[in-house]
């Protein structure tokens, strides 16, 4: 038997204390890799891709084998408070792909940090096609009044104990995601940074 394929498939029971420790760390390197994805402004290996009507800069940067990607807006007459209490993972599926097929929460690790399962279709776009991901997310305040939620993919065999991969679906990997939501002088605007860095896992078509 082909001892790849038993690492790949293997499970890793851990308990509850040793789960929050680690989506606890792991967690909180992603807040302070999206923190300096939004502070940067156009350079450090940054390059725009288009600037739509609607004033959203999206742009992207490569990041090892994988690349970046970026989204920043102005949003006025929205606090960041307000655009909070909208933003989470599950919202952010259903922007990535409206063929969502479910989008739950499996559990509570901290009162700021869940574990959720996002599952796309056979319809969906080639990235998220016959795909699901096992995310933590975490909502962290700054002293600043910066706002991050954060989402990413559990390792897949800490992921694999908490909820077995269904055999007709690819688990791809969320490697950073989320939004950082900056307080501006004008209380009642804010600065919305987004950032995806996505390995689909699989089989992709040659164009993309």
């Amino acid at each position: 038997m082909n001892t790849s394929s038993v690492a790949c498939n293997q499970s890793w029971s851990i308990s509850e204390e040793s789960l929050r420790r680690y989506v606890h760390f792991a967690s909180e390197s992603c807040v302070q890799e999206l923190l300096m994805s939004a502070s940067n402004d156009g350079g450090d290996g940054w390059k725009i891709l288009l600037t739509l009507d609607n004033g959203v800069e999206i742009s992207k940067r490569r990041s090892g084998s994988l690349h970046i990607f970026r989204s920043r807006c102005l949003l006025r007459s929205v606090s960041p408070q307000q655009f909070i209490t909208v933003a989470n993972a599950i919202d952010a599926a259903k922007q990535w792909d409206p063929d969502l097929v479910e989008a739950r929460y499996i559990k509570d690790v901290e009162d700021n940090l869940s574990i959720i399962r996002l599952k796309f279709g056979e319809n969906s776009k080639a990235l998220f096609r016959k795909r699901e991901f096992i995310v933590y997310e975490r909502r962290e305040s700054m002293e600043d009044g910066t706002v991050v939620v954060a989402v990413a993919s559990l390792p897949k065999e800490i992921a694999a104990g908490l909820l077995p991969k269904p055999n007709n679906a690819i688990r791809g990997l969320l490697v950073q995601s989320g939004w950082v939501v900056e307080k501006l002088d004008d209380l009642n605007s804010c600065l919305v940074t987004y950032a995806l860095q996505l390995d689909p896992a699989g089989w992709l078509p040659s164009v993309l």
